[in-house]
Order: C-alpha cells, then sequence, then structure tokens
C-alpha cells in the first residue's frame, strides 16, 4: 500500500495544482486545515480507503491536526448518538429515529455520500469453489445449506454482520458453522489457511493488501456471484470491480457516508469532507478499487495536423 499512497500523493499534488487554476477552492479550505485539531470517528472496515484519504490530505494540509479513531459500526453510532462524536464514516444513511436523536442534540446534520463498497466472498485458493447465488448464500447464512464449510466474517457488531443480518432476514446467526473474528484481516488470514472455509469482507482489504497479511491476501480468490432474481442478468455471474460496480450487476454492495455533526462548513472538518467528496478525493477512491460517487472526468485534448 505504500507504493500506492506515494503514488497517489503525486498525483493528488498535480491535479490539487491544476484545480487550483480552474475552479475557486472551498471557503477558508487552507485556513481551517491549518488552525484547528479535529477527532473522526469510523467503521473500521473502511480503514484501507480511509487511511489512502488521510495520509494524502495531511500531505497536502501538513498543519492540519486530524486523527480517525476506528471502532465497530454499533460503537460508532452510540458515539454518534452520544454526542460524543461529531464527524463519522458510517456504510448507511441516517435512518429518522436517529435524525431525530441529534436533533434532540441540538446538531444541524448533514450526510455526504462517498463511495460504493462491495461485500466479496472469498475461499481459500485450493478450494474448486468459484461461484455462488444469492439464494445459496441466503441458505447458508440461514442454516439450510447442508455444507461443512465455516463461514467467517468481521466482529459480531461491525457494519457488515448487520448488513449480512438484513440481507438474511435473521436476528442473530446461531448455527454452529457461522461465526465472527475480529477483523477483515483475521478473516482474510483464516481462508488463506482453512480450504473449507468460506469468507465475507470488504472489497477494500483485498485490493492492495498491507504488508502484514499481504502473503494471506494471495492465498485466497473472490467468488462470482448470480443474482437469480435480476430483471437483466438472473444467469450471469459477477465479481467485484468498478464496472460491475457501476453497472449495477455485482448485487453485494453498500454506499459509504459521511455525517457531519458540526455545523460550520467552514472548519477543517469540513474541508476534509470536501477533500473526500471532490475531484481528489475521489479519484483516491478510483484507484482503490472502489467506486466513487463522483467519478472524476479525464480531459482528452486532440490535434488535427494539416498534411
Amino acid at each position: 500500500m505504500r507504493n500506492r499512497l506515494m503514488l497517489i500523493l503525486l498525483g493528488a499534488v498535480l491535479i490539487g495544482a491544476f484545480a487550483t487554476c480552474k475552479r475557486k477552492p472551498a471557503a477558508n479550505f487552507n485556513e481551517a486545515a491549518a488552525s484547528e485539531s479535529v477527532q473522526f470517528v469510523s467503521d473500521e472496515s473502511f480503514a484501507p480507503i480511509l487511511d489512502q484519504e488521510l495520509y494524502v490530505f495531511r500531505s497536502t494540509h501538513p498543519n492540519a491536526k486530524t486523527e480517525i479513531i476506528y471502532r465497530s459500526e454499533e460503537e460508532t453510532f452510540k458515539l454518534l448518538l452520544n454526542d460524543s462524536a461529531r464527524f463519522a464514516f458510517i456504510s448507511r444513511d441516517l435512518n429518522a429515529g436517529e435524525r431525530k436523536t441529534l436533533k434532540e442534540h441540538n446538531l444541524a446534520t448533514n450526510t455526504s455520500k462517498f463511495a460504493i463498497d462491495a461485500i466479496t466472498i472469498i475461499v481459500n485458493e485450493a478450494s474448486t469453489d468459484t461461484t455462488i447465488s444469492i439464494g445459496e448464500i441466503k441458505k447458508m447464512l440461514n442454516g439450510q445449506a447442508k455444507t461443512d464449510k465455516n463461514i467467517v466474517f468481521d466482529n459480531p457488531n461491525s457494519s457488515l454482520v448487520r448488513y449480512l443480518k438484513d440481507f438474511s432476514g435473521q436476528k442473530e446467526f446461531k448455527q454452529k458453522n457461522i461465526y465472527a473474528l475480529k477483523s477483515n484481516k483475521e478473516v482474510i488470514e483464516y481462508v488463506s489457511k482453512h480450504p473449507d472455509a468460506i469468507g465475507i469482507t470488504g472489497f477494500s482489504w483485498l485490493d492492495d493488501p498491507d504488508a502484514d497479511y499481504a502473503d494471506a491476501a494471495k492465498k485466497v480468490k473472490i467468488v462470482a456471484v448470480k443474482d437469480e432474481n435480476s430483471k437483466t442478468d438472473p444467469n450471469q455471474y459477477f465479481k467485484p470491480s468498478q464496472t460491475t460496480l457501476a453497472l449495477k450487476q455485482y448485487p453485494l454492495t453498500r454506499e459509504l457516508y459521511i455525517v457531519n455533526c458540526l455545523g460550520s462548513r467552514k472548519g477543517l472538518a469540513a474541508a476534509f469532507e470536501h477533500f473526500i467528496v471532490t475531484d481528489v478525493g475521489q479519484r483516491i477512491i478510483l484507484r482503490s478499487g472502489l467506486l466513487p460517487v463522483n467519478i472524476p472526468a479525464r480531459e482528452i485534448t486532440t490535434h488535427s495536423n494539416k498534411l
């Protein structure tokens, strides 16, 4: 990941310099970044992409005092709703009850969607499994499939587990062969060592993994998924990619959101939010393998040379 971050940083500097000549920057962007200290809280599932975003943001604004604390989705929402955190990254939009609670705290809440992630099914490199359907996944999670394979995912309070519960219609996973580990890294490492395992993880953890689990990531493979109830491609299997996410072909997706309860649109938090949802931040997401909400445009100049 370090090499990718250096490439992203170089590209961001060049893009930023070019973009500055073309459009007016956000109000008080540099001034805010140089004078404040802000702590963000995030669902730990997003660590790979947010680490890249913060790395480039800090490099282009070295005086900005910023930190991201990673917690489970459940802990992230508790901090947000208890007014212990004012700026968060989550994997769904706020519901009416949560907005009401924040309003009762007199917090002006703004949410921004910034990326689309894929829920990814992985197996050991030695496994003969290469495809699976939505129906088969639901049967496995509901304990209706006859299988001796262990199904593993990250910690029980994560956004991924909440997604799988909503997806399968289960309040709890009580089957002996379905259990949570502690992190996405542990899921990848477990599957890399167990040919009979099925892992469920976020796509960003598999693209350009850090050195401490890169070897494990090489020993797993991604399974293609079919949605048999799809109106357009009921017989087609798809692997997660920016193309299949953009075309809405890959069926297991989730949207990533920024929640800003600070009210001000001119401080450091707003500056970081602006950075993520605009050109440079969206290019970082594009390079990470996820799908940016605002796909950066490419400008191509053609020349006609007369003979």
